[in-house]
């Protein structure tokens, strides 16, 4: 596997090996996380992880506490497995998901990911890859105006929500599963908890925007990275309910255009880095640091993932 390579590591990092994971996971936790640390992500190749159930005792043995599904506010349709492990994405063999970091278009998100090929797709399916530290760094060059108002506006997401699940869809998620609530005084209470403004539509849809997100994010070490999921949003967040331009907005309500957008998408293709699945694969990515995606696939491809806060 030929990898990028960023300020003197490899990108993502690779550990081979053909024994149990979740034994290696475990004692040598300090230093996978010195490989995350300075790699954003790591892959892990050869190892014995034959099914969901041995993802599940890997991820298990790494010892972090699980961010469940089921807490999230996650636009995408997903399958529990195991209580700790479900489907990446329901979205059709088709669908472009574009570069995002996890859940940033909600305020609240996992630390880190882990993912598991069970079956690799027969073409195509590659999880495309961005530093995203990398990304801001180079356009901060090239537009340093376009960061500077990203920096200091923020931004806000606005998507509709169907009643119920709609696995066509990458936003597909139906907003009592996103919310965790039965009715309608349930989803009011947990959009007011955590700031949102919402509107019903005649159909039982939701449409919900977020309070102000951070678009650019300063980690411990310093960097400073292009956390959101502006990408995404505006290149892929189209369905029957949905139009990506108008899917997202400055923080102060003024419109991001494509303009605003050009240099970074091309930033983040040019800097994109396929991992192309093989079965047994266990990939940990850096939810702050790195940007994931799936590209459409032909054939039977299952992709797993579980969180950690």
């Amino acid at each position: 596997m030929k990898q990028q390579h960023w300020y003197g590591h490899d990108f993502p990092a690779l550990v081979e090996s053909d024994g149990d994971l979740a034994v290696y996971l475990k004692s040598n936790r300090a230093e996978v996380d010195q490989l995350l640390k300075n790699a954003g992500a790591v892959l892990f190749r050869g190892f014995e992880v034959a099914s969901p159930e041995g993802f599940d005792a890997a991820v298990g043995a790494y010892g972090d506490d699980n961010f469940a599904y089921k807490e999230s506010l996650s636009n995408a349709v997903r399958i529990n497995v195991t209580p700790r492990v479900f489907t990446a994405n329901e979205a059709p063999p088709e669908t472009s998901i574009y570069l995002h970091h996890e859940m940033a278009q909600t305020p609240i998100y996992p630390s880190k990911l882990f993912f598991y090929c069970q079956i690799a797709a027969d073409k195509g399916g590659a999880t495309p890859l961005c530093r995203s530290d990398i990304l801001l760094e180079k356009l901060a060059t090239e537009e340093p105006e376009i960061v500077d108002a990203f920096a200091e506006k923020g931004v806000r997401y606005s998507s509709t929500m169907p009643l119920e699940n709609d696995a066509g869809s990458g936003q597909g998620r139906s907003w009592r599963s996103t919310l965790n609530c039965e009715d309608k005084a349930g989803a009011e209470a947990r959009l007011q908890a955590l700031g949102y403004e919402w509107t019903w539509g005649e159909d039982q849809s939701l449409r919900a925007t977020t309070p102000v997100l951070k678009a650019v994010r300063q980690l411990d070490d310093g960097r400073r990275v292009f956390f959101n999921q502006l990408i995404a949003a505006y290149r892929g967040w189209s369905d029957s309910r949905n139009d990506a331009s108008k899917s997202i907005s400055f923080g102060d309500g003024t419109p991001i255009t494509p303009d605003h957008m050009a240099s970074g998408i091309r930033l983040a293709d040019e800097l994109s880095f396929d991992l192309n699945w093989q079965p047994g694969d266990v990939a940990l990515i850096d939810n702050f640091a790195v940007m994931h995606g799936r590209r459409p696939f032909e054939g039977k491809r299952r992709v797993l993932a579980s969180l950690i806060k």
